[in-house]
């Protein structure tokens, strides 16, 4: 089990489709014999550039212990989650 961190991206959504979408990522960490240590909501941020036409997006960064094979299943769902723009998983250092 190693340490990793996630921040992801997502579309600005309604509150409550927003919080769906945290908590699917937490679940699928769990589900697949993981340990979220820490969700860390940023909020509403402008972006640098656009993507995919959007100027801002909500920003959430998570802590969490897990296995390769959590994590691997993590990035699968997050490539194919629309409402995810831009995400990104490291390992975190000893």
């Amino acid at each position: 089990m190693n340490k990793y961190e996630v921040m992801y991206i997502v579309k600005p959504i309604e509150e409550e489709a927003f919080e769906a979408v945290v908590s699917k990522f937490e679940n699928l960490i769990t589900a697949n014999g993981g340990t979220v240590e820490k969700t860390d909501r940023w909020g509403k941020k402008r972006l640098a550039y656009k993507i995919q036409k959007l100027q801002e997006g909500i920003y959430v960064l998570v802590t969490f212990t897990a296995g390769p094979v959590a994590v691997k299943e993590l990035d699968r769902v997050m490539k194919i989650t629309d409402e995810v723009i831009r995400y990104m998983v490291v390992r975190k250092g000893e």
